[in-house]
């Protein structure tokens, strides 16, 4: 697989992904909260005339500029950034100092890029502004705010864009969630994969990730449910209009459009470890109705069984995967479970079905409610989408994975504009 433009584990992945580094950029603007790296167009020397501003999404930590440019320039199949810069665009990759801090305070940011850019920009060339994973639900909300609030300059964007963003929320399996938060409970003391432990269990209740995931658990016996952060940052968005109205909004998918599925069938058991400190622990991929995902026991524990009901068949819907497999090691989502209870003294059977579906292609275009089982599985018509144009994936493959095809699509559409 080629390296995605968000590694979802990011730095907090007990086997971190290794990247080149970039190269240096023609200007680099601290921001509060976030920097600015600018590309300019070699057709533009070094003026930053015809923008383009690409948010980073969701993640642990600070947003690292190697692995932004790894994901969209040494990706092994399309340069992005260059592509762009064929056009006469130039390129500005927005990060931030917290990429697990709500959407809301993230868009500030966007807004205080986007007044620098209109400071720095020669010429009167809207911009183009979106992102990639959250980052397009980021940049959508900063748009959006900046028409509705007359304190706010006028964004003067043309053309706004995401790339499998989770338009109608996200899908962490909720198995996963319970055994990081189970796991941290009870090892996070332990040295070296106790640190990572209470990392993932803290990404995992991060504001992001309960403003992001649709169905969230804050603790191993908790209630599976929508978080109200959740609830009040639909409730924020829809105030705003729900999208900017004075632009085009184009997106892609990193999944198919024609509802096949990725294969993952539902009720089997992703991952089971026995040993050192694990006892017949097991996760499952989720099924409707009422289903037992997760069965955690510590050795000299009692068992505790994780329950859902009424959720659909949605790690096998079509969709960007869970931080698809690669020669990197990534783990994937029932992957890194496998892999920290190996790090945890256990056994971990062999046949784990490392990944699941992360971002539906209905979220990612934007075409309906992942939470009916129905929907995840029919084709995408553009009746359907609430963008103005959008392009699905081949293939379902993994999250913000750059290729060729959703690359050169958007290229096309920005130039187009």
């Amino acid at each position: 697989m080629t390296t995605p433009v968000v590694d979802i584990w990011g730095p907090t992945a007990p086997e971190p992904r290794s990247v080149s580094p970039a190269p240096e950029p023609h200007d680099e603007w601290e921001l509060p909260g976030g920097t600015a790296w600018v590309f300019y167009s070699p057709l533009n020397r070094r003026q930053l005339i015809r923008p383009v501003i690409l948010s980073d999404g969701f993640s642990g930590g600070p947003s690292s500029l190697d692995q932004l440019w790894a994901g969209l320039e040494e990706n092994g199949d399309y340069r992005f950034v260059s592509e762009l810069h064929a056009t006469g665009r130039d390129v500005i990759i927005l990060g931030y100092d917290n990429r697990a801090a709500s959407i809301t305070a993230n868009a500030d940011i966007v807004i205080d890029c986007i007044r620098r850019t209109l400071a720095e920009r020669v010429g009167r060339s809207k911009l183009v502004v979106g992102g990639f994973s959250m980052g397009g639900l980021v940049t959508r909300y900063a748009l959006a705010k900046m028409e509705q609030d007359p304190a706010l300059p006028d964004h003067e964007t043309s053309l706004y864009l995401s790339y499998d963003t989770p338009h109608q929320g996200a899908w962490l399996p909720v198995s996963l969630q319970a055994f990081t938060h189970f796991a941290a409970d009870n090892w996070g003391e332990v040295p070296l994969v106790g640190e990572k432990l209470r990392q993932f269990s803290a990404l995992l209740n991060s504001p992001a990730a309960r403003q992001m995931a649709r169905w969230h658990l804050e603790k191993a016996s908790g209630t599976v449910k929508e978080d109200r952060e959740r609830i009040e940052f639909l409730r924020a968005l829809e105030e705003l209009g729900g999208w900017p109205r004075s632009v085009r909004k184009i997106g892609v998918a990193n999944g198919v459009e024609t509802g096949n599925g990725n294969g993952i069938k539902p009720d089997m058991t992703a991952v089971r470890a026995d040993g050192t400190t694990l006892v017949d622990t097991w996760l499952k991929t989720q099924a409707t109705g009422d289903q037992e995902v997760a069965r955690l026991q510590k050795k000299g524990g009692e068992a505790l069984l994780v329950r859902t009901s009424g959720l659909p068949d949605i790690d096998g819907a079509p969709g960007g995967l869970f931080t698809a497999p690669s020669e990197q090691g990534d783990p994937g989502s029932f992957g890194l479970v496998a892999l920290l209870s190996r790090l945890l003294g256990n056994t971990v059977d062999p046949d784990v079905i490392t990944t699941s579906c992360f971002i539906p292609s209905i979220s990612a275009l934007a075409a309906g409610d992942i939470s009916d089982p129905k929907a995840l599985y029919q084709p995408i018509t553009p009746d359907n989408s609430e963008l103005d144009a959008f392009l699905a994936a081949g293939r379902n493959e993994g999250h913000t994975t750059m290729t060729e095809e959703l690359g050169a699509w958007i290229v096309n559409e920005v130039a187009a504009g």
